[in-house]
């Protein structure tokens, strides 16, 4: 056996990169190319075999990123020990001092923290050693080197690999030009395998991307449907330039991919609206050996039909939105979308790429299957669909009209849902009707697998009800498929269930924002309601922002503020849309001043006065950071006899001084609302921090009377941490 033939046959150990949310996938293409050992990990997959195994990867795998071959594994706690462990490697069995080399080094290590020196130190490392042994050195070349080495820390693990593909292996060759938001390749074809493109485009009648770009979508479902292996066209690998390269083996393994190249039997069509971006589609085709059964058109999404009789398959990767500018554009796009397919394309199979996870409500059809991808930095989720000509109906999100399928209703769970609704209204009219409220919670996540909380609001004359439903963000525990089908069998069940027609049901997601953009807006609509709570009215929005207006697990407490505040000199801090106001201003309050950030929330709550009755210079409004404003209000020797504090757990607004953690700094706030009560008055604190502790040296200075299951309505027992209250007095 010569030395080529043994190395042929030895096994090595690889790494495989694919995008997020695609090893599964990697993994199956390695195992159908003869891996062994094959193991998920976090950033990729790792797998066994011959050389073969690792060019087959690089050439035929449609979803890896890179494929790199394991050199050495070593623990060098600081930097001086990882350049001598990369120098103790015999590099003149890889690299070729006369030829070119690049480094690259990723992941986190204790004391290599830049990755441009990890990158300086590895070289450092193969250069040394190479001149030592050779005399020489390889000239450095970031472009398409003969050799480019990589290492990779984990902590003070550190793996350095050859990297076998050299550049990114989504860079199929055939794409120069790419339309202004992009879809890597691999991730085009990983979006189809899951999809089930590679089985389905057997029996499809055509395929359709309906806004196309650049049509990658197209060209990487051609390249499946014809079995071209997605490197075939490719003019540079890694391994190449490495000496311990085995051409034999490549020849043969790229020979054999060639033979398997077929002319599929279905067309393969994109359309877009922009004629401009078909040019570089149509050349893209061509490079990549597919002009020949693919078909590049101007047409608006509108107008998009199928080409044949029979049940096609449908892709496409819609505008995203993620400029704030864009959204609207976005969401009208998704929403064209659904129409389009549910009017035209009835019994065929679609993949939908949105851009958010609620982007399938806008869609307005159920997916079968819902998985979460990764668009670089940009979390996704793929929609698998089979679109029917199912009855649907249609509630509100975001402003924007949903169709709901109806035929759900008859599932299992969601008449296990309509019967927790149906029971929990049979209790909570009654308790209503006798309270007279009328706004209240009807649902709030009673069965953890539907993770709703569901507000009843009625219109102020009576004569219309609407629910404002918030879902929770799931656990990334739970399969997002498995999230998609809860939320759906629940919407569909629910106007039955509630009275309540489903264009008067709206829907939004409530989940981990960032800190402090509690009141994040959502839409433009402008559409107020108003409705009506213990003899006031308030103007309600369910479209706009993530909350409505009117907290209701306030209501109580905003009744003790009115029992308070007669002839008192009323602040209310954080004021939100001055519901406290309101309540202060009904119970006969001397004056009031109201302070918020927001001056679009200090209109509502002049709006919410107004309708109430409650105008004149005894009612001020002031926009401002209330931390800043409470210090120059003690500054100043200002005085109240009842203050509201209900500030938001946490806020880095912009327009804020500091930062505002509500664990953290309530204790200074106390001081200053205490300094500012007139002898004998009152602040009354609420917060809603699950896990907060009042300090205890608050309570050493003033009166401190905990409120908080006084002022927990009955239809919020489900949660009795819903808010935090507390009522505090200066000393005698």
């Amino acid at each position: 056996m010569t030395e080529e033939e043994s190395q042929a046959g030895a096994v090595h150990r690889f790494v495989a990169s694919a995008p997020r949310g695609c090893g599964d996938l990697l993994a199956r293409e390695l195992k159908a190319f003869g891996a062994a050992d094959v193991r998920e990990r976090a950033l990729g997959v790792e797998f066994a075999g011959p050389l073969a195994v690792a060019y087959r990867a690089c050439l035929e795998s449609r979803v890896a990123a890179r494929v790199f071959l394991v050199v050495v594994q070593f623990e060098a706690a600081t930097d001086a020990a990882f350049y001598d462990a990369v120098r103790a490697v015999d590099w003149r069995a890889h690299i070729d001092p006369a030829r070119t080399l690049a480094c690259d080094f990723s992941g986190k290590h204790p004391a290599i923290t830049h990755t441009r020196f990890g990158a300086l130190r590895l070289k450092d490392g193969i250069c040394d050693q190479l001149r030592d042994a050779t005399g020489r050195r390889p000239d450095i070349s970031p472009e398409r080197p003969a050799v480019r080495v990589h290492a990779h820390a984990n902590g003070p693990k550190v793996t350095v690999s050859l990297d076998l593909s050299g550049e990114g292996l989504h860079r199929r060759g055939y794409r120069t030009q790419a339309g202004e938001a992009p879809l890597r390749e691999n991730l085009a074809a990983g979006l189809l395998l899951r999809a089930g493109w590679d089985e389905k485009c057997k029996e499809a009648s055509e395929f359709l991307d309906p806004m196309c770009g650049s049509g990658t979508l197209v060209i990487e479902a051609a390249m499946i449907a014809a079995d071209i292996a997605p490197g075939a066209r490719r003019h540079y690998f890694g391994f190449f330039g490495w000496l311990g390269h085995d051409r034999v083996a490549w020849e043969s393994i790229k020979r054999d991919a060639l033979a398997r190249e077929r002319v599929p039997a279905i067309a393969l069509r994109g359309r877009d609206a922009d004629a401009s971006v078909l040019p570089a589609a149509r050349d893209n085709a061509e490079r990549a050996g597919v002009a020949a059964f693919t078909n590049f058109e101007r047409g608006e999404l509108v107008e998009a039909r199928p080409a044949k009789e029979g049940a096609g398959f449908l892709a496409t990767n819609p505008p995203y939105g993620v400029r704030l500018a864009d959204r609207d554009t976005a969401r009208a796009a998704m929403k064209q979308l659904g129409e389009v397919m549910r009017s035209h394309f009835a019994g065929w199979n679609a993949a939908i790429l949105a851009g958010s996870p609620d982007a399938g409500l806008e869609l307005g059809i159920r997916a079968e299957r819902v998985h979460t991808v990764w668009n670089g930095a940009l979390e996704c989720r793929l929609l698998r669909l089979h679109v029917s000509a199912q009855t649907e109906k249609t509630l509100i999100h975001k402003g924007h009209s949903v169709r709901i399928d109806q035929s759900l209703a008859e599932s299992p769970g969601a008449k296990m849902f309509a019967n927790r609704i149906a029971k929990n209204l049979k209790t909570l009219e009654k308790w209503a009707a006798r309270a007279g409220v009328t706004c209240f919670r009807i649902y709030d996540a009673d069965m953890p697998e539907y993770s709703f909380a569901i507000d009843r609001y009625a219109e102020a004359d009576g004569e219309r009800v609407w629910l404002n439903v918030q879902e929770y963000a799931a656990p990334k525990t739970i399969e997002p498929e498995a999230v998609q089908r809860r939320r759906n069998e629940a919407l569909a069940a629910l106007p039955a269930a509630a009275g309540v027609p489903a264009q008067n049901i709206h829907l939004r997601q409530r989940r981990r924002n960032a800190r402090g953009e509690q009141y994040e807006k959502l839409g433009e609509s402008g559409e107020f309601r108003l409705v009506a709570e213990a003899g006031l009215r308030f103007w309600v929005n369910f479209t706009d922002y993530l909350d409505t207006g009117l907290f209701l697990d306030h209501r109580i407490t905003r009744a003790r503020l009115r029992d308070a505040a007669s002839r008192a000199r009323f602040l209310n801090l954080f004021a939100y849309t001055g519901s406290a106001t309101v309540y202060a201003a009904a119970g006969r309050a001397r004056e009031t001043t109201t302070v918020d950030m927001s001056a679009t929330y200090l209109d509502w709550a002049r709006r919410n006065l107004a309708v109430n009755g409650f105008s004149g210079p005894q009612h001020q409004f002031v926009q401002d950071d209330c931390i800043a404003w409470l210090k120059t209000a003690v500054a100043e020797r200002r005085q109240f006899d009842l203050v509201f504090l209900d500030p938001p757990t946490f806020s880095n607004s912009k327009r804020m001084d500091d930062i505002l953690d509500v664990q953290r700094d309530h204790a200074a706030l106390i001081d200053h609302c205490m300094t500012l009560l007139a002898p004998g008055g009152k602040l009354v604190f609420s917060n809603n921090a699950q896990k907060f502790r009042m300090d205890a040296s608050v309570g050493e200075r003033y009166k401190v009377t905990d409120i908080t299951r006084a002022t927990l309505p009955k239809d919020f027992e489900r949660n009795p941490r819903i808010h935090q209250c507390y009522e505090l007095e200066n000393p005698a």
